[in-house]
């Protein structure tokens, strides 16, 4: 794990991680950086709730199958 770590992100410090938000800040702009954030965050709650609604979906499609096998 410790070599793949180092083969992926060598050694990042502090200051590399500086460079990339002032790179960041400078192509998307104080104003703009909110808005994606914002985005970002709906579209992890969505995918989320997608995923518990597909194993809710999955168990109740299961359960209707078991009814028609049945009867």
């Amino acid at each position: 794990m410790n070599t793949l770590h180092i083969l992926l992100f060598g050694n990042i410090g502090f200051s590399e991680i500086l460079v990339i938000a002032l790179v960041v800040l400078l192509l998307f702009g104080g104003k703009k950086i909110p808005e994606l954030m914002n985005g970002l965050g709906k579209g992890i709650k969505s995918f989320k709730d997608g995923m518990n609604n597909k194993s809710t979906d999955t168990k109740e499609d299961d359960k209707e199958n078991n009814e028609q096998k049945e009867a």
